[in-house]
């Protein structure tokens, strides 16, 4: 797949998404960026502002597998991963499929479940695969986890150990919409014949083969040596800051320069650049930071001004698309 039927397809699953979800396109296009970058997204914010419906959206527009599982104390891992039962027929045990089984899985409220059932999703996120009673199963290609949790309630819940945030290629906020954005969401969904009712009418744009080769096609985007070694250097500059107790590991290296490769293939371009990167680093590096005093997304976010301040990023001339295809 070329980057221009990459950019066509970006564009229509936007436009078909901000049927539902309105004034929210930058966002959008990070979540469409981190499922071309094969990873996945923690959306944290407050109640009612769309996270479920827009991981609805995005299903019905891709038109691959979707599952919805409520967190709660009592969900068990073998719930998530699936079991073998005993058949006293057969004598036999057969596998049955749990709810990491699906393409596009939505983890909703993950951290009200306890540590033992949120560890029951390492695997999956990371090896595309689980393992019960010794065997494993490789779940279905794309596999694309959307997570949410509401960061002012925390009674009852248990916080996401760092080893599974990092796991997360970018977390977002949704926000609230302004005035006249509150206004559209209104005269969309009142009045209607159903609540859901502009969910309930989007069409597919695309089906599994076209994502799997548009995930495909966006490693081919150039990035130079120099774009690399800044991400590096943005990384190390974390580790070394004052109000900083562990900063940005390997994998979030990686994790940045993978999602720059889709971001710049939705917007057309085939190759990166070091403002691509500073645009970038906020929503892959904040959930990654381990802060002095505890972790706190504001004070992550001036951690992250303060390097991307100190850091002087490259300058020399960026290759045209025409040059970095070839």
């Amino acid at each position: 797949m070329e980057i221009n039927e990459i950019k066509a397809i970006g564009d229509r699953l936007c436009e078909n998404i901000e049927r539902v979800i309105i004034g929210k396109t930058g966002e959008i296009r990070l979540i469409l960026a981190a499922l071309l970058a094969g990873g996945h997204v923690l959306l944290e914010d407050v109640p009612g502002t769309g996270k479920t419906i827009l991981a609805k959206a995005l299903a019905r527009s891709v038109d691959i597998g979707f599952r919805r599982v409520q967190f709660t104390p009592d969900l068990l891992p073998s719930e998530l991963t699936g079991l073998n039962v005993y058949s006293p027929k057969t004598g036999d045990f057969s596998f049955r499929h749990g709810s990491l089984f699906t393409n596009i899985l939505l983890a909703d409220e993950i951290n009200r479940a306890s540590p033992r059932t949120q560890s029951g999703l390492l695997e999956s996120m990371e090896e595309r695969q689980v393992s019960v009673d010794g065997k494993t199963y490789v779940l279905p290609a794309p596999y694309f986890v959307i997570a949410t949790q509401n960061p002012v309630e925390t009674q009852g819940t248990f916080p996401l150990p760092e080893a599974q945030l990092d796991r997360f290629l970018v977390q977002l906020k949704l926000g609230y919409p302004d005035e006249n954005e509150t206004v559209d969401v209104l005269k969309r969904y009142v009045g209607g014949d159903e609540p859901d009712s502009p969910l309930a009418s989007l069409k597919p744009i695309c089906g599994e083969e076209a994502m799997l080769s548009a995930i495909n096609a966006v490693r081919s985007v150039y990035v130079h040596d120099e774009v690399f070694r800044y991400i590096v250097r943005l990384a190390e500059a974390t580790r070394s800051h004052e109000g900083v107790a562990l900063g940005v590991s390997t994998r979030g290296c990686v994790s940045l320069a993978r999602i720059a490769q889709a971001y710049v293939a939705l917007a057309g371009r085939a190759f990166a650049t070091p403002d691509d990167i500073k645009a970038l680093t906020p929503p892959v590096f904040t959930h990654r930071l381990i802060l002095r005093g505890g972790r706190q997304s504001f004070q992550a976010q001036k951690v992250l001004d303060d390097v991307l301040n100190a850091v002087v990023p490259p300058v020399e001339d960026w290759p045209t698309a025409q040059q970095a295809d070839n």
